[in-house]
């Protein structure tokens, strides 16, 4: 059986009915909502670090543990609404779990290295608490990836759904995938407006300041600064 024909036959095996299968939407959508919407929150009015008399460190790491655990609760929800899901069996083939292999391998990759390269702060969020990089990364894996912390986890989830034969497991990947993406038209735009107003604020406090006016007296011979 084809790749084609495998999917004609599974693409409809999908039980919606099951509530496991909408807990898991529902997780998923609502990670990155909660994260965008505490960070944002964050940054306005710093409810977090006055959690922590002031630390913004410790708000950030605060932050960073939560939005670890929900992801782990995230990722046990997907697992076990796919594994009650019917499973197409056509997809135990040698080229689709070599494929799954490549996904799971490539995806922890991009996720692991990412978070190596910009660290605790770098990964969760720490610009919102004024916690800002020196300078933009271009290393690996970013140097080959735009966003490998959502693109490298996309990959996970399609590799777990192409080893676990699950057709239920494709299509909450796509919803991953939507998911983040429309979660990056939010946080791009304002990660870039918190550096640009850094840089400005940079530029101001290097420009010499304007010199004062000075106005030579003539009756007395002394200056007058205006």
């Amino acid at each position: 059986m084809d790749i084609r024909q495998c999917y004609n036959d599974s693409r409809l095996r999908v039980d919606w009915s099951d509530k496991r299968m909408w807990f898991s939407v529902a997780s998923i959508i609502f990670n990155p909502t909660f994260w965008n919407i505490v960070a944002r929150k964050e940054y306005r009015s710093k409810f977090i670090t006055r959690l922590f008399n002031g630390n913004s460190l410790y708000g950030c790491y605060a932050l960073a543990a939560t939005i670890f655990t929900l992801g782990l609760i995230r990722d046990a929800i997907f697992k076990h609404a796919i594994d009650n899901q019917p499973k197409a069996e056509c997809m135990n083939i040698l080229p689709i779990q070599v494929l799954a292999w490549l996904c799971l391998i490539v995806g922890n990759l991009f996720v692991l290295s990412s978070m190596w390269v910009l660290g605790v702060t770098g990964t969760y969020l720490g610009d919102y608490f004024g916690i800002l990089m020196d300078e933009r990364v271009t290393s690996f894996p970013f140097n080959v990836n735009n966003n490998p912390m959502y693109n490298g986890t996309v990959m996970i989830f399609l590799g777990t759904a192409l080893w676990s034969l699950s057709p239920a497991g494709i299509y909450l990947t796509c919803i991953v995938h939507f998911v983040y993406r429309i979660a990056l038209k939010f946080e791009g735009p304002f990660t870039t407006m918190i550096y640009n107003k850094r840089d400005q604020e940079r530029s101001a406090a290097k420009a010499p300041s304007a010199p004062k006016n000075v106005k030579k007296n003539a009756k007395s011979g002394t200056k007058k600064e205006l």
